[in-house]
């Protein structure tokens, strides 16, 4: 078994920056006071160059002062940001009446979903089928659909003699994506995650890191601090600190070696841990903002995941040709995809309904989940070093 040390200095300065906004939220002060004691804590850490620890407690003050200070001074909109988000906006009507133009009216609702991010045509029924099976991550664009569509560009224009500018340009219509379907915060922070993946593969750094997703947050925060109260960044963030954090326990459990050898077996294993460590950071907080828990969220995301990708590459594909045998195949995947979760949630015990939990108790969940799974991997390493020393 792998054990990994997880290196992550800006973790504490998001952490400090969220608990100065949580603060700031309920506790109003005089901007000029916050502005004060902000020019105090960079003068009086500029003293202390020769203690580190000294230091880097007063830069984590900083970062919570500023937090205080920007939820009730937020940093103002930018024009150019504003016009080119609604210009986009404007362009994705008119690819959605050409969706409509294409595709029948049932699997119009999750296409436009899926690939541009309006969810005003799901109706309640659909809504509901794919929130009983733990699939509803599926109509919200997301990580999971930038990362699709980071790959895709990917491979259609990579090139090893011009990385640099190939990096780019996947970036850059990466980007051109997220303001298509309005720059929610899921997908601001996904977008800001592949960049940084992006810029870092030039330089074959480690890519994906708990360091990244705090330096997203810090970003994603600085601009935008109200959207730490967010259902779609909680739930985001902590879906993919939970990945980063129990994946490769759990996906090392099984020998390397022959995971390497069922190539098949590995990836089913892979989505498997993927899926089971992104509910394990979601779960409480589903519990408490919809008081319901899906009892076969493993087996959904072994239907919807694959049509993810067959519906993301159908859809662009058909907004670029209209050929009419891509809209007859994206409406079989659809068809097949809602089919699929109508019959799991119809199954018994499909979803555990009446869940009421306190924010105490969400928070005393973490802590119980994350220090359940601290202690039983440390008695397996250490079992296992013993075992082999």
């Amino acid at each position: 078994m792998q054990h990994q040390r997880i290196i992550a200095p800006l973790l504490p300065v998001a952490i400090t920056l969220i608990a100065g906004i949580i603060v700031g939220r309920y506790l109003h002060v005089e901007a000029w006071i916050t502005l004060t004691a902000m020019v105090f804590m960079i003068v009086a850490s500029l003293f202390f160059f020769r203690f580190p620890k000294i230091q880097s407690l007063l830069i984590c003050l900083i970062t919570a002062i500023i937090g205080f200070h920007l939820i009730q001074h937020p940093l103002p909109n930018i024009p150019v940001v504003q016009r080119a988000g609604k210009r986009m906006i404007e362009y994705r009507e008119r690819l959605l009446q050409q969706y409509q133009q294409e595709i029948s009216p049932e699997a119009y609702e999750i296409v436009a979903a899926m690939t541009l991010g309006d969810k005003s045509a799901l109706s309640q029924q659909t809504k509901e089928t794919f929130n009983a099976t733990g699939a509803s991550h599926i109509l919200a664009i997301s990580g999971l659909h930038l990362g699709i569509i980071y790959m895709m560009v990917s491979l259609l224009i990579w090139g090893r003699r011009w990385r640099l500018v190939t990096q780019v340009l996947t970036l850059v219509l990466l980007w051109a994506f997220a303001f298509l379907v309005g720059l929610s915060p899921s997908v601001v922070r996904a977008a800001i995650m592949l960049t940084v993946y992006g810029l870092l593969s030039l330089g074959y750094r480690q890519k994906m890191s708990i360091n990244v997703l705090a330096f997203t947050a810090i970003i994603m925060l600085i601009v935008h601090p109200h959207a730490l109260f967010e259902v779609g960044f909680q739930m985001s963030y902590l879906a993919v600190l939970s990945i980063l954090l129990f994946y490769p326990l759990f996906f090392h459990l099984i020998s390397d070696k022959w995971l390497m050898e069922h190539r098949f077996l590995r990836w089913v294993w892979g989505m498997c841990i993927v899926s089971f460590t992104a509910q394990l950071g979601v779960a409480p907080l589903i519990a408490f903002y919809f008081h319901r828990f899906s009892t076969y969220f493993l087996l959904s995301n072994f239907i919807v995941i694959p049509c993810a990708y067959l519906i993301l590459l159908g859809g662009f594909l058909l907004l670029l040709t209209s050929w009419s045998f891509v809209a007859t195949i994206l409406s079989a995947v659809v068809s097949f995809m809602t089919v699929s979760l109508s019959f799991i949630a119809s199954l018994p015990y499909a979803t555990i309904e009446g869940l009421y939990p306190t924010p105490l108790q969400v928070v005393l969940t973490y802590l119980l989940i994350f220090l359940s799974i601290y202690l039983v991997f440390r008695s397996i390493y250490t079992n296992f070093v013993v075992k082999y020393e």
